[in-house]
């Protein structure tokens, strides 16, 4: 196996690996890797870098026997080495709980380790207390609990585990600052001399935690391997080529691309041109109690909003509200006209959830963009033509007939985008539409939201990125305890720009 780009001794067991390792999703004609050789060694933390849809997460699952124990994908190797004691921490800690309560989920796992239930109480409070969710009363509804401590209830499970070896899918891409800061924090605490495999694209502020970086190129091949300053110092060019996040890519994307501000197309908010308007609005769930609500609030055509706040605070909630999938009260009028129904907001509305999977209903890429063009009547030529055009943009052109469940957790992102935005409807609520998404992909979506406003497009976008709402929001509204608190101007600040030139 190809020895480890980082300074540690040979001498130390090689805890999970492969060698010449060849793998195809069903219905595909091309091998998803040709040959990659990796072996990793006990207490080693390393970071998996790539571009969205070049294999990070699947190689993960084959390191950690997913593939093909659990997940029946076919694949060859000479060798494998699976650890005998591992946990994997996917980017939704939603999709692993299997308990209803955060106290339960820890106890699910001591029962399969055959621990006494007179044992249990007390490592059940060890364990959330190492995450710090050391809670007065642990018997918690895990619906109630925020994305981030979802997620460090998720790291407890595994810790439970006892694991020599920790998988970690993009543990923070749906947390905000804090929540991410925290799970860092827990991670860095808990990991000592354990082995961490770690796929992450919001790599600042944590690259000295990593000895060893691996780069795959798009289609799975490994072209680094070492330490991460080493990497980062001598690959500048190739991260660049494939679009994969580096220290600094922001700085970099505006030197090649300066965001200048066209003041012309912020449009007045003092209710002329106004195209959704609210007016004591308020969106409601379970027993009643409203989680999100709205004083005053108008977006007109060309305005494009970053939603930002805590998790939980409600900024879900409130494009939830405005499609009418929640219960609502008061006025939510858009383009003239109060909606009352789902079907009458879709009209003039397109809607990305924050769980792209959400949104899928069809069994290939380009039927899933086709799919809304056919309640417009339009000809399969016209159709076809339209969805070409898109996956080009939103670089799909390769996975034009895989299924969109069978796609990386970037390319589901971009594929819901797509469909949202298909129909050319006039106001887009999206819901995080970044996460996952590699540098080369985020500042493509970007560029093509960009293009949308400045056609009028009205863009309401929760996000968690303060470089996005920085540089390339018209207005910013601030989130908290559900309800809106702030809606600052950004169209006086420089950030408003027409594309020029493409980052990758």
């Amino acid at each position: 196996m190809t020895e480890n780009g980082a300074s540690f001794s040979p001498s130390l067991a090689v805890v999970a690996g492969v060698k010449n390792l060849k793998l195809k999703f069903a219905g595909e004609d091309a091998l998803l890797f040709k040959g990659v050789s990796l072996s990793f060694r006990e207490g080693e933390k390393t970071l998996l870098l790539g571009p969205s849809g070049c294999g990070k997460s699947t190689l993960l699952q084959v390191l950690s026997g997913l593939i093909p124990r659990s997940i029946d994908v076919p694949m060859i190797a000479d060798e494998t080495v699976v650890p005998e004691r591992w946990g994997y921490v996917f980017q939704d800690p939603d999709t692993q709980f299997c308990m209803s309560y955060m106290d339960e989920e820890i106890a699910f796992v001591l029962e399969n380790l055959r621990i006494p239930r007179d044992e249990m109480t007390p490592l059940i409070h060890r364990y959330l207390a190492q995450v710090g969710l050391d809670l007065p009363d642990v018997h918690v509804p895990i619906h109630t609990l925020s994305q981030g401590m979802k997620q460090r209830l998720a790291i407890a499970s595994v810790l439970a585990m006892e694991p020599e070896v920790i998988f970690l899918d993009e543990p923070t891409a749906l947390l905000d600052t804090e929540g991410t800061e925290l799970v860092w924090s827990t991670i860095r605490s808990l990991s000592g001399d354990k082995t961490l495999i770690v796929v992450e694209h919001k790599i600042e502020g944590v690259i000295d935690f990593f000895d060893r970086v691996v780069v795959l190129s798009g289609d799975g091949a490994m072209i680094a391997d070492g330490a991460p300053a080493e990497i980062f110092a001598t690959m500048r060019n190739e991260l660049q080529q494939y679009g994969i996040w580096y220290p600094g890519v922001w700085e970099h994307y505006l030197e090649i691309k300066p965001r200048k501000k066209e003041a012309h197309l912020r449009h007045s908010n003092d209710g002329r041109g106004v195209f959704l308007e609210m007016n004591d609005f308020r969106g409601i769930r379970g027993s009643g109690r409203p989680v999100i609500e709205v004083g005053k609030a108008l977006v007109a055509p060309g305005q494009w909003i970053g939603v930002i706040g805590n998790n939980g605070a409600g900024k879900s909630s409130l494009l939830l509200a405005i499609m009418r999938l929640i219960k609502t009260e008061g006025i939510c009028s858009i383009a003239g006209r109060e909606i009352d129904n789902v079907e009458q907001a879709a009209e003039n509305v397109a809607f990305v959830f924050q769980n792209p999977e959400f949104q899928f209903v069809t069994h290939s890429v380009r039927e899933e963009i086709e799919y809304s063009l056919l309640l417009d009547g339009m000809s399969s030529e016209k159709r076809r033509g339209i969805a070409e055009k898109l996956m080009d943009e939103l670089y799909l052109r390769e996975v034009t007939s895989r299924h969109p469940y069978q796609l990386s957790m970037g390319q589901k992102r971009r594929l819901s985008v797509a469909t949202a935005i298909v129909r050319g409807q006039s106001l887009l609520l999206l819901d995080e539409p970044t996460f996952g998404l590699d540098a080369r992909n985020t500042f493509s979506l970007l560029e093509k939201l960009e293009r949308l406003r400045t056609e009028g497009t009205s863009i309401i976008m929760v996000t968690h990125d303060e470089r996005i709402v920085e540089n390339f929001c018209t207005e910013s509204w601030t989130i908290e305890d559900g309800r809106l608190t702030d809606a600052t101007d950004l169209s006086a600040q420089g950030n408003m720009a027409s594309p020029r030139q493409s980052y990758a």
